[in-house]
């Protein structure tokens, strides 16, 4: 299992997370499971999120998918994200 992390900012959280909740059966078609969403306390606009993957290729994968870019586009994410991928210790 591979846990990845994903943290960047956006223009308005409550826009964001109505995109992100929007794109749960297609980002679960994409391969990912479980999820969480975090805000950063002194910012509520800096947001982490995390998706578990069977492997390191479909994280990958889905990172770099031209959809996932249209979508975090349309909900307002600024800049480059973040992005680190983990495995259980």
């Amino acid at each position: 299992m591979i846990r990845m992390f994903v943290r960047h900012p956006v223009t308005d959280f409550t826009t964001w997370k109505q995109a992100y909740d929007s794109f749960d059966a297609e980002r679960t078609t994409m391969g990912a499971m479980g999820e969480s969403v975090f805000q950063a306390v002194d910012d509520p606009n800096d947001v982490t999120a995390w998706h578990d993957f069977e492997s390191l290729e479909t994280a990958r994968a889905f990172i770099e998918s031209p959809r996932l870019r249209e979508v975090m586009d349309q909900a307002g994410v600024t800049g480059k994200p973040s992005v680190w991928f983990t495995t259980p210790a």
